[in-house]
């Protein structure tokens, strides 16, 4: 049914444009291929987001409800990344299916050419590179607020109470609990260290046996404590006249009770502390907030400038055009400063010499200060401007590695998941780390955000470029024997070329190896 609707959209969209048999033969292997791509990737990325979430999951007693919405915005926010990979796993595995089984070549001697096969591909990469930017556009944003507020909740969250026995404990702020064995709730041989105001007013209770509960609210837990003692530090209380001593108080006791702060309660916090960060704005607002940003900036940025040069690049007490000295009418600018530097005295040279530098590090100083000043504005700005960026970027990506999979397909003509895999693992790595080093290079202010952010595009539109005018002219580009035939050609040229000197290339490599 799908199929038979994107023939529908396709005549509509292009009324001379006749959907064919073979295009819905490609289109069927072409969807099949990329859904299935498109869900393993998610997949393998979905682990990695994992593990490197690891902490904030795993021991603190989360319910069903609250890992599910964990995983459904973690999912949503991983798209971005899945998708240009699973195009390009797809269509290189499609083309390399067509080619290894000589489907290719039956289409291209019945006349149709390269362009001609995968122009319906094309035309539902093109609907999906849309989709992708409206994806980005509205479901992203909600996705990612969503899933950055829920992790700072978990982050929040305390470890489940699970006291081991025969090793310390320190799940509870402050505490290192020890318990030598469990016996029905009782906890044996207790050792507590109280480190809670500090280690040097730190704390040790031992007890025969004790007994841990939450109140009923979950926000404290009450520990019961039976035949022990306690050995207090005073080290704040150490007295003048003996520097050496440092008193302590001990304590015995039959039942002692402590109340201690154990949040055990998941609270989620408020979805509104992201709405003005980045990730939670779509187009219009992150254009908005650079465009408001912006203006505040550079109006900070033009009185920083205009107080340096007025105050401090004349010197503290001098301005432009304004005398030497103020009882005097002499000006500085129609002398020349070199000229009556050396008319001073060695003296009066170390003292103008003294106050150049004082004057130097002044100016350091408040360039750094005024730095400063501006960074935090300046980073808000860049950080928009890299995300305005990034929802245009993964539209242009997938369209690249469609035009980087199917003719590379097409050329190398095997089907799979063998070299296909790991020739899209290859590219995708070469892609992230173009990127990752572009966004890098903006984050800190090297580059500018369109130069960063487009950069993998730029160096990746090429290869497309490039492996689509090999597959349309059917060239053997991983045949190790054109590029011996190649060298051969080229070695003879240069032979013929340097034939006038007398020596040929091969005596040229005899000279440079002896």
């Amino acid at each position: 049914m799908i199929f038979k609707f994107f023939g529908v959209i396709l005549l509509l969209i292009f009324p001379e444009y006749m959907f064919k048999k073979i295009d819905l033969y490609l289109f069927k292997r072409f969807a099949v291929l990329l859904l299935m791509t498109f869900l393993i990737c998610l997949f393998i990325l979905l682990m990695q987001f994992l593990w490197k979430h690891f902490a904030e999951l795993v021991g603190k007693g989360i319910g069903v409800s609250v890992l599910i919405e964990f995983f459904v915005y973690a999912i949503f926010s991983l798209v971005p990344m899945a998708l240009p990979l699973a195009i390009l796993l797809a269509s290189l595995m499609t083309f390399g299916n067509l080619g290894e089984n000589f489907e290719l070549t039956a289409m291209k001697s019945a006349g149709i050419s390269l362009f001609r096969i995968i122009r319906p591909l094309v035309i539902l990469i093109f609907f999906i590179s849309i989709g992708a930017f409206y994806f980005s556009n509205i479901v992203l944003p909600i996705s990612q607020k969503k899933l950055w507020t829920l992790i700072f909740s978990l982050k929040q969250k305390s470890p489940e109470l699970d006291i081991p026995s025969g090793e310390f404990y320190n799940g509870i702020d402050g505490y290192n609990l020890y318990v030598r064995e469990k016996e029905n709730h009782l906890l044996k041989d207790l050792m507590i260290y109280n480190f809670s105001e500090g280690f040097e007013n730190s704390s040790v209770m031992v007890a025969d046996s004790g007994r841990v509960n939450l109140t009923e609210d979950k926000k404290y837990l009450l520990l019961t404590l039976y035949d022990g003692e306690t050995f207090e530090n005073l080290k704040t209380q150490k007295l003048n006249s003996s520097p050496t001593s440092i008193p302590y108080r001990r304590e015995t006791f039959k039942i002692k009770e402590m109340l201690l702060d154990f949040d055990s309660d998941f609270s989620r916090l408020d979805d509104s502390i992201l709405d003005d960060q980045y990730v939670s704005k779509n187009f219009k607002q992150l254009a908005q907030s650079i465009d408001s940003v912006n203006i505040i900036l550079q109006a900070k940025s033009n009185e920083l400038a205009r107080d340096v040069v007025e105050h401090k690049y004349f010197g503290r007490e001098m301005a432009p055009n304004r005398s030497l000295d103020v009882s005097s009418n002499i000006k500085i600018s129609e002398y020349n400063q070199d000229s009556l530097y050396l008319k001073l005295d060695e003296s009066a040279k170390q003292q103008a010499l003294s106050m150049a530098v004082q004057r130097a590090r002044e100016m350091s100083e408040q360039v750094q200060y005024n730095k400063i000043m501006l960074g935090d504005a300046s980073f808000y700005v860049t950080r928009h401007k890299i995300e305005w960026h990034k929802k245009l970027t993964l539209s242009f990506a997938c369209l690249i590695f469609f035009f980087i999979g199917a003719p590379l397909g097409a050329i190398i003509r095997k089907g799979g998941l063998g070299a296909p895999v790991v020739i899209s693992v290859i590219m995708f790595i070469i892609y992230y780390i173009i990127d990752n080093t572009g966004f890098k290079m903006s984050r800190e202010g090297l580059w500018t955000a369109f130069e960063g952010m487009w950069l993998s595009s730029a160096v990746l539109l090429p290869i497309g470029i490039f492996l689509t005018y090999k597959a349309a002219v059917d060239a053997t580009l991983f045949n190790g024997e054109e590029y011996v035939k190649m060298w051969k050609n080229l070695k003879h040229k240069f032979n013929a070329l340097i034939h006038k000197n007398g020596k040929t290339l091969n005596e040229y490599e005899e000279i440079q190896l002896n």
